[in-house]
């Protein structure tokens, strides 16, 4: 049976690629289902997406599990969600270990519930020396979020004058962002239909091409992540500059 992983160009992959995990609760909803049917469902995608990438070849994969907003919803389903990603990342270490995939994690990691936060660090050192991917989780994050607290490290450092107003520049601004050690994503991939970004590494997707899936987060496969590739590669990344200017590199 043929593949779409086929076509695909090894020579012009994403070296990373982000998704927005979007539509469990409408997919677990036109099942008759709670919604924490479609989160446990997700899992399967997520393990689909993870291996996929990896097989390709990409070095980073980034995960957008669970918002600060996310903290709002009904707390059933906060609390089945943390409950599931425990058990989750219990679960995935040796096969991550197997596939040789480092986890990493970005967010305001201190505000999860104090077992979740130890076995995510554990999880994290259990798998530091791995190098073939990371795979980035984007917990109780959000990117306005993650701009305040980089301008008020940013502030704190002018206030004590170990910096300089003058010498705060893009870099300098990058360093103090959760993402600070790895690259921006080239590809961003949204699934469920929606077309927004939901704050979402505002800054980094600053040149980044998205990616729009109608499939629900649980029904998204290989092959879909395969299209969306196939669909990047075909995609001309100008950075500002005209076509003449990138043909003359």
């Amino acid at each position: 049976m043929s593949s779409l992983k086929d076509n695909i160009n090894p020579d012009k992959l994403p070296k990373h690629v982000a998704i927005i995990m979007d539509g469990n609760g409408r997919w677990a909803k036109q099942k008759g289902k709670h919604r924490i049917f479609g989160h446990k469902n997700g899992v399967t995608s997520v393990r689909e997406a993870a291996e996929a990438a990896a097989e390709l070849g990409i070095s980073y994969l980034t995960l957008y599990a669970f918002s600060t907003e996310n903290w709002s919803r009904p707390k059933t389903e906060v609390n089945a969600l943390m409950s599931l990603l425990l058990q989750t990342i219990k679960d995935e270490v040796v096969t991550m270990n197997n596939n040789n995939i480092r986890l990493n994690a970005i967010g305001d990691l201190e505000n999860l519930p104090p077992r979740n936060y130890k076995h995510l660090l554990k999880a994290i050192e259990q798998t530091s020396k791995n190098d073939r991917m990371t795979l980035t989780l984007a917990l109780s994050y959000s990117s306005r979020w993650e701009i305040l607290q980089a301008v008020r490290q940013i502030g704190e450092k002018v206030k004590n004058g170990s910096l300089r107003p003058e010498e705060i520049d893009q870099q300098v601004f990058e360093k103090h962002l959760t993402t600070n050690n790895i690259p921006d994503p080239e590809l961003l991939i949204r699934t469920s239909g929606e077309y927004r970004i939901s704050n979402f590494m505002l800054w980094q997707i600053a040149y980044s091409e998205l990616y729009f899936s109608p499939k629900f987060w649980p029904d998204f496969r290989k092959e879909d992540l395969y299209e969306a590739i196939l669909d990047y590669q075909c995609r001309e990344r100008r950075f500002g500059k005209t076509s003449e200017q990138i043909l003359k590199k």
